[in-house]
Formats: structure tokens, C-alpha cells, sequence
């Protein structure tokens, strides 16, 4: 190995295996630093992943430059030199409106629910600082709902991941408003399952199904149909009913997991109590 990478091999080392424990900490289980700065509250697992690559992170008071640089929960961690304390854990649910993108930021400019989050936190507490809180996982702009909100990436984790986080399926219930009237015969083959084409020109097609789907209202020239998802591949809904020749007016999420939209207005949000995890 050339002497450069044996150099740079060294430090990635020092730092990741070779960094004293905090005083009282050496019984404390380790997690790399960028996952114990997310279990605190403070971000995302990926934009602490980030900070540290930025090198605005540091350990014991020492800058650490690889998200998997063992840290301990009770470990000292600043991010730009201020203290990284862990947070008190709040959980929110919105009913989010259509023409808001579901991220922080946009780059479009676009407004987004975090946009709508902070205004109406400041209404529901005013003068108290908006927390450190991400949406799990999306709505696309064009969808309706249920949007829930947490600072607790574990139970975000969980919720999103219940397979790999060993936790129960979690189902997603949706009201989809479409032009025309499938047949029962179309709403069992999607509950059957079927591919559909790829959102990108060259990737292969995907297989996709419903727990369940049924008429839940008929119109003249539309219905509202009632679709149950256990999995949450980008726009299924819309893409399994385009490929039976349907258009999706609207698309409005009532459930996820235990938690259910009800009366709450569109475009208000809802504290919740804390869950049992």
C-alpha cells in the first residue's frame, strides 16, 4: 500500500477504534457517532452523516471525520462547537393539503410541509422554538392526508422498515378519487398484483399489489375507491391504476399504522401522545 493511503488508512483508524471512552462510559454500548447525533434528535441519519463528513462534528472534543466513528450515547458531541444533548421526543400528524412537496427544502422553490409545519406550530405554541422534526417518509405534491412528523428517527425507523427493524407490517389506507369506474374484476387483479412500467426509460418493470381494493362511492363520471398498502414503492397507487387505463383526480391518505386522519382540517396539524415503542 502506498505510504499516502497507509497515512490515511491510520487516522480512519485511530479515529474509529483507537478514541478513548468518556469517564464513566465504558460499559455504555457504541453506535457510530452520526446514528447516536440521530437517536438524540438533533437530525436526519444522513445529514448527521453529512456533518460529519464536513468535519463540523467532534467526539470527546476531538473532529471526527467518519459517520462510524464509535460514539457512546452518553458521549460528548458538538456540532459546530454547541453541545448535541438529546431531545425530548414529539410526534405530530398534519392533514396535508395538495401542491406541498414532502422535504425541507426545494430546490424549485416549491412550498413544502415543513414550510406548513412551522407555521402552524407557531400558531399552536406561540414563542416556542420549532423542534428539530423531519415528516416519515411522503406524500408526492399532488397527494392528500395523513402526513405524520417526529424527532424519534427509531419509531420513524420502525414505521418504515418493520421488516428489517423486526416490527409488525404496517398498513397504509388511502380514499383515491379516479375518472371512471373499475370493474371488480380490475380491482382483484390488483390485489393479485401485476408490473407496471418504470419511472425511469431503461430500468426494469416492477410487480406491484394491494393488501386490498374496493368502491368505496360512485358518481356519474368518477368514484372513490378505498386502497389498503402494505409496502411503499413510489407512486403505486397511480402507477397500478394508470397501467389499468385509470386517472387519479385525487389521492387522500386516512390511515398509517394506528394512526388516523379523522376530523382534522387540511392543512392543520395534531399532537400526539408518545408511542409505546
Amino acid at each position: 500500500m502506498p505510504r499516502k493511503h497507509q497515512g490515511i488508512s491510520r487516522q480512519v483508524n485511530r479515529e474509529r477504534f483507537c478514541a478513548k471512552p468518556a469517564p464513566g462510559a465504558t460499559n455504555a454500548k457504541s453506535h457510530g457517532v452520526a446514528r447516536v447525533i440521530s437517536k438524540r434528535g438533533f437530525c436526519s441519519r444522513s445529514q448527521a452523516e453529512n456533518l460529519v463528513r464536513e468535519g463540523r462534528v467532534s467526539l470527546r472534543g476531538k473532529i471526527v471525520r467518519d459517520p462510524d466513528t464509535p460514539a457512546r450515547e452518553n458521549d460528548e458531541i458538538c456540532v459546530d462547537g454547541k453541545p448535541v444533548k438529546a431531545s425530548e421526543f414529539v410526534y405530530f400528524m398534519m392533514n396535508k393539503p395538495r401542491g406541498y412537496v414532502t422535504t425541507a427544502n426545494d430546490e424549485k422553490g416549491r412550498a413544502t410541509v415543513m414550510d406548513l409545519f412551522r407555521e402552524q406550530y407557531a400558531k399552536m405554541f406561540p414563542g416556542k422554538p420549532v423542534p428539530h422534526i423531519s415528516p416519515v417518509g411522503r406524500l408526492d405534491a399532488a397527494s392528500e392526508g395523513l402526513l405524520l412528523f417526529t424527532n424519534d428517527t427509531q419509531w420513524a425507523d420502525v414505521l418504515l422498515n418493520p421488516q428489517e427493524s423486526r416490527g409488525p407490517t404496517h398498513t397504509k389506507i388511502y380514499r383515491v378519487q379516479v375518472a371512471g369506474m373499475p370493474t371488480a374484476a380490475e380491482l382483484s387483479q390488483m390485489e393479485v398484483g401485476f408490473n407496471v412500467p418504470p419511472r425511469v426509460f431503461g430500468e426494469p418493470e416492477e410487480f406491484m399489489h394491494t393488501v386490498s381494493a374496493k368502491l368505496y362511492s360512485a358518481g356519474e363520471k368518477n368514484c372513490w375507491l378505498e386502497i389498503t398498502l402494505d409496502e411503499g414503492k413510489n407512486r403505486e397507487i397511480r402507477r397500478m391504476l394508470a397501467k389499468l387505463g385509470y386517472e387519479v383526480l385525487r389521492l387522500v391518505r386516512i390511515k398509517f399504522c394506528n394512526y388516523e386522519l379523522g376530523d382534522l382540517k387540511q392543512g392543520c396539524i395534531k399532537k400526539l401522545d408518545a408511542p409505546q415503542h
